[in-house]
């Protein structure tokens, strides 16, 4: 189920006897660790109600153990199972450590069909994708704990769905954010909600809520932000536009940018353009549907920028941006007086017509 059904059926039913979280979304895992604690325990009953293990550290058999024995000082309990996927059996040779294993899978079997009352057991794996590479690792992991029912899946947030998230917070705080603002925090944050939620409560604080929140603001505040500032450069670099390229150049530098970070956001700019054009995309929907397919999640503004690059770079160009940068990487790890001498070069390289 997904944190909103698991969140209505908790107010409509109350708590099942145990649960899987299955997910790195830890906004909504936020939310609702919150609501089942509130739902199980009151404040007061926290303190000898509440218990965590971390499955890496306790046996899932332990775990169980604890969940069956009766509590003196609660009634009531909540008992968190963290890094659920160190109790998933990983490429063991014949006999080692089947044991725990088989004795754990088939306790929480055990248990569910007689769940201690007044026990509330929540089996969390917090590590893993549900796409990519971490696929087959969460899949794993729910077949072991298959025996739980209530499973709920914690997804990250599609661009739209992080986009009315970043609107509603903003409204709950009480700022103003234009468009291109809430674009630039959307791509600083990467839709990140635990993100959204932080850096709309720091600027919040640091703006209040009687004036509009400006693109400086995020600037100062939001880690990232700055990438925005380089992609004004690549676009400068595009038109061959050389005392624009320089003049942001220097803004960066003023501003304390760390050169080798912003020389990672534009390799990353460069590669991210030179492979969609082999990949013959075209257009910002194309560019964002073929990335968010091979796993690298990207955001319709940051397609729309590298579409703009593939624009203003034919693919000789790309080559060799790619190839200067490159260049300037290994000279700024080398023993050099001045790093902004280097991206200087870079610069007049590139934009030698």
């Amino acid at each position: 189920m997904s944190p909103e059904q698991f969140l209505a059926r908790l107010a409509k039913s109350g708590p099942e006897p145990a649960y899987l979280f299955l997910g790195p979304e830890a906004y909504e895992r936020s939310r609702c660790r919150r609501a089942l604690l509130d739902a199980v325990l009151s404040p007061e009953e926290r303190e000898n109600g509440f218990t965590r293990h971390d499955l890496d550290r306790t046996p899932l058999a332990a775990a169980l153990d604890d969940a069956r024995a009766l509590s003196l000082f609660a009634s009531r309990r909540l008992i968190w199972l963290g890094g659920a996927e160190a109790a998933v059996p990983r490429g063991r040779t014949a006999g080692e450590g089947t044991d725990d294993v088989e004795t754990g899978q088939a306790g929480l079997a055990a248990y569910l069909r007689e769940p201690t009352p007044g026990v509330v057991l929540v089996i969390d794996c917090a590590r893993y994708e549900f796409e990519g590479e971490d696929k087959p690792r969460i899949e794993r992991v729910e077949a072991f704990f298959s025996a739980i029912p209530a499973k709920v899946e914690f997804r990250p947030y599609a661009p739209e769905a992080a986009r009315f998230l970043a609107q509603r917070l903003a409204k709950d705080a009480g700022i103003q954010l234009g468009l291109a603002e809430l674009a630039l925090l959307l791509e600083a944050t990467g839709g990140d909600a635990s993100r959204l939620a932080m850096e709309i409560e720091k600027l919040r604080l640091f703006a209040g809520t009687a004036r509009k929140i400006a693109a400086g603001d995020i600037a100062a505040l939001v880690p990232d932000a700055q990438s925005s500032t380089i992609f004004v450069l690549v676009a400068a670099l595009g038109r061959g536009d050389r005392t624009r390229a320089l003049e942001i150049l220097d803004t960066l530098s003023r501003s304390g940018e760390y050169m080798p970070l912003a020389l990672t956001f534009l390799a990353t700019q460069f590669r991210t353009a030179l492979a969609a054009r082999e990949a013959g995309l075209r257009g910002a929907g194309q560019i964002q549907a073929h990335f968010n397919k091979l796993g690298a999640r990207m955001w319709p503004e940051r397609a729309r920028q590298i579409e703009q690059t593939m624009e203003a770079f034919s693919k000789e160009r790309l080559e060799l941006a790619v190839e200067k940068v490159f260049e300037t990487d290994r000279g700024l790890r080398d023993a050099r007086p001045d790093d902004r001498i280097l991206m200087e070069e870079m610069v007049f390289a590139l934009t030698t017509r």
